[in-house]
């Protein structure tokens, strides 16, 4: 399966994401932002950290790359899209993913391992998970306090579009177990053909049990699948 990592300034996370799609198997590629094509990929993915050191909003200058033309071209014909952090941020900017990402509640930059759930386990992003499977992964964000409006959350619930919610590590949903504040708990969202995932855990830092844990390895086993 064949992936590519899209670069921009002060990006962060770009070679963690790529490592872990190496040792996962994927053909990889990097592709610096203002390039004006994409090489041939199955997967692409909008890597977590700090484009253009968040200046205006996070994901605003990044959004607005040479190359988003042509991800979101490659969305709109179906090809998989994984927004991890500040990718996330980009997919909202972008317009590919809707809703926003807003300063996290207690206004501080939150950098701790989380427990999140899985909502929906018939997707070619989580197949190989259980629903309602707890998992432990990292966040690092300052940003992400996901929001949306009432008629998107609707949609959400309706389509099953929810990908991951916070939760406690009995699994349950309470505003104790949200780290910052999204609507719904949530941690993750598809869009309506659920081609494209954005979430802000970093599911490419558990994915080796001598730094982390390995609950990360089934994102990348349910795409080559």
């Amino acid at each position: 399966m064949k992936s590519s990592v899209i670069v921009f300034p002060g990006s962060n996370c770009d070679r963690d994401i790529a490592t872990a799609l190496e040792k996962m198997q994927f053909k990889n590629q990097m592709v610096w932002h203002k390039e004006t094509s994409l090489p041939k990929s199955d997967l692409i993915v909008i890597p977590g950290g700090f484009s253009y050191g968040d200046y205006l909003r996070s994901g605003a200058i990044a959004g607005k790359s040479i190359i988003i033309d042509e991800v979101i071209k490659a969305a709109n014909s179906g090809c998989l899209i994984l927004g991890i952090c500040n990718g996330f941020q980009i997919l909202t900017e972008t317009g590919l993913l809707k809703g926003t990402l807003l300063r996290n509640r207690d206004l501080k930059f939150i950098n701790r391992d989380v427990n999140i759930k899985v909502m929906n386990n018939e997707t070619k992003f989580t197949s190989k998970y259980k629903l309602n499977e707890i998992l432990k992964i990292n966040i690092a964000h300052n940003e992400g306090n996901f929001f949306t409006d009432s008629k998107h959350r609707d949609q959400l619930k309706k389509e099953n579009l929810v990908a991951f919610k916070y939760c406690d590590e009995k699994g349950n949903i309470s505003e104790g177990s949200n780290p910052n504040g999204s609507i719904d708990n949530i941690a993750g969202i598809y869009n309506s053909k659920k081609n494209i995932l954005g979430m802000m855990p970093h599911p490419e830092r558990m994915i080796d049990q001598i730094i982390s844990n390995t609950d990360g390895v089934n994102l990348f086993t349910s795409l080559m699948n």
